[in-house]
């Protein structure tokens, strides 16, 4: 069974103070849902997932990295990240002692955990941005013309992404997918997020993921560096909000250990 996160990506955002510039994340809690992957016929699909050597990623068992997130100078997570490669356990290990782990739809945290708000934040949010290229075949899955192809004086391969009545929890997100169309890898998604308000107050606040710096890994490409947008349907990536920096990718041989669950783990 594979894991398909459709409200993962979260509503990141930051607010500008009259006074000063005071810039914070807002947090809307992330809820999950669980689907199997479906055929489908869909070229502009499949290009992606074959430039994104999907097939060869899936014969992996895990993948793990180190990641840092900044927003607004603020540095708000750095540490190890390993998932596994059909999505369904994963751990970080963060620089502040703090550990998550997710199995399934359950998350965990260590006791001693700094920030318990941002838990669940931490445990989707990030997991979601990484395999995003290998969820667009998800059950439930709609794929839509894009009228605009042009990003920022820049032309690509655009479709919209939505889902199917019913599906998960906010089936009326949506996302934009500008892909090279040449290389067939994803440079920005466009999204909004309609938990905890109506699609069309989501819609006057979308927001951007740039996938950078792809390298290489086993013959499957990684971006390396992400930067978080304002986004505005004509005119593109308006203004830079945060930026992730991933290093040290490796996949390695899955062990039922490397997502143990403690004893003392407190769920949430």
């Amino acid at each position: 069974m594979k894991r398909t996160i459709l409200l993962c990506f979260l509503f990141v955002g930051l607010l500008s103070c009259k006074d000063k510039k005071e810039e914070t994340i807002k947090e809307t809690k992330p809820e999950t849902t669980f689907s199997t992957k479906v055929k489908i016929d869909n070229p502009y699909v499949s290009n992606i997932e074959k430039a994104y050597q999907k097939k060869a990623f899936l014969t992996k068992a895990a993948v793990t990295f180190d990641v840092s997130i900044v927003f607004g100078g603020n540095e708000i997570l750095n540490g190890k990240a390993l998932f596994s490669t059909d999505s369904s356990n994963g751990i970080l290990k963060l620089n502040n002692g703090d550990t998550i782990v997710f199995s399934q739809q359950n998350v965990y945290h260590s006791p001693d955990a700094k920030n318990t708000k941002m838990i669940r934040f931490h445990a989707y949010t990030w997991h979601y941005f990484f395999m995003f290229p290998y969820k667009l075949s998800d059950q439930g899955t709609v794929w839509s013309f894009y009228p605009n192809s042009n990003l920022n004086g820049k032309n690509y391969d655009t479709k919209k992404l939505s889902f199917k009545a019913n599906t998960g929890d906010a089936p009326d997100d949506w996302y934009v997918v500008y892909a090279n169309p040449e290389t067939h890898l994803i440079d920005v998604v466009a999204y909004i997020v309609t938990a905890g308000k109506t699609k069309e107050a989501a819609e006057d606040d979308p927001h951007a993921i740039k996938y950078q710096d792809f390298k290489t890994i086993k013959n499957i490409p990684v971006a390396h560096k992400w930067t978080f947008w304002e986004w505005h349907a004509t005119k593109g990536l308006t203004k830079q909000i945060g930026m992730g920096i991933i290093k040290n990718v490796e996949f390695i041989d899955s062990d039922a250990a490397l997502f143990e669950i403690k004893d003392n783990y407190i769920k949430i």
